[in-house]
């Protein structure tokens, strides 16, 4: 007597009760998904193993990754289409909360926009610093090419958090907009900014690492990114690419990211969303110095 074998329907039962829905799980299952929106150069398996450690790494984010899946997956969607690591200081995953619960946000870091910019190959060298009380720094736009920025590296203190700045070096030698941000400044970004009140968000674990990434974010308007590289340099490659991104994410399952609501801001380099758009007045800058060297405005 043959032993009766089980119908297709249970075996479909037992490879769903099978299924691994952690969200360890879920960013394996996704990684093809993943795949078709990461840049050439990146490998998927090693993109999903630097997801699932931050979560190994952070109960709070993988419990905030279980209360809402959809939302985490959108996020880590976002890093894969900016071709950045998540769960490092180029895309952080942090926690806020939402109506009471907690959801995973993606922060894209200063080391993340400054591999954005490196990409477009415009750029020999990008410098970010913050400036402390006790440093020396001196710079009249119009007057000086770059920032003078003297440390005293044998004092125990720097003091606390003054400026921030941020040029970049083009491969013809020019310097960029020098971008000066001073506290006054920082504060609107940092209010402007979501879920920067969270215990859990980089403002609050790593200020000195937000300060960076707002003069970086400011100077990515003055200098080609890997996005507009290919739009401008590659014309004809980019309309190819967008379609073939287009239809990826037409048969995707990765949610998209939630669209911005009214008087809310989309960031066109990180697809962050702020709660406006700090007026670039606010910042303090200055033109290139060498004004044969034509600008292009990210």
């Amino acid at each position: 007597m043959t032993t009766p074998q089980p119908s297709n329907g249970a075996s479909v039962g037992n490879a769903v009760a099978k299924r691994d829905n952690s969200p360890a799980g879920l960013v394996r299952e996704y990684t093809p998904d993943f795949a078709t929106m990461l840049p050439s150069h990146i490998r998927p398996d090693q993109w999903a193993r630097l997801a699932i450690g931050a979560l190994r790494r952070d109960p709070k984010l993988a419990q905030a990754a279980q209360n809402d899946p959809g939302v985490f997956l959108a996020q880590l969607g976002n890093a894969a289409r900016l071709g950045l690591e998540p769960g490092t200081e180029q895309f952080y995953l942090t926690v806020r909360k939402e109506r009471g619960v907690d959801k995973v946000l993606g922060v894209p870091g200063y080391q993340g926009l400054i591999e954005l910019i490196y990409r477009a190959g415009a750029v020999a060298s990008v410098i970010a610093e913050v400036v402390y009380s006790g440093d020396e720094f001196d710079y009249v736009p119009g007057r000086d090419e770059r920032p003078r920025h003297i440390i005293d590296w044998d004092a125990p203190e720097r003091g606390d958090l003054r400026l921030a700045y941020a040029y970049a070096v083009m491969k013809d030698g020019a310097t960029s907009k020098v971008i000066v941000l001073n506290r006054h400044d920082i504060t609107r970004i940092k209010s402007s900014s979501q879920g920067a009140s969270s215990q859990y968000s980089p403002w609050q674990t790593n200020p000195a690492a937000m300060w960076l990434k707002s003069a970086v974010r400011q100077l990515a308007k003055w200098v080609p990114t890997s996005a507009e590289y290919r739009r401008e340099q590659l014309r004809a490659a980019q309309e190819v690419y967008a379609e073939t991104q287009a239809k990826a994410a037409a048969e995707s399952r990765i949610p998209a990211a939630p669209a911005a609501a009214d008087g809310e801001y989309v960031d066109e380099v990180t697809g962050e969303v702020f709660a406006q758009d700090p007026p670039d007045d606010d910042v303090h800058d200055a033109e290139l110095v060498d004004e044969d060297h034509e600008q292009v405005s990210a």
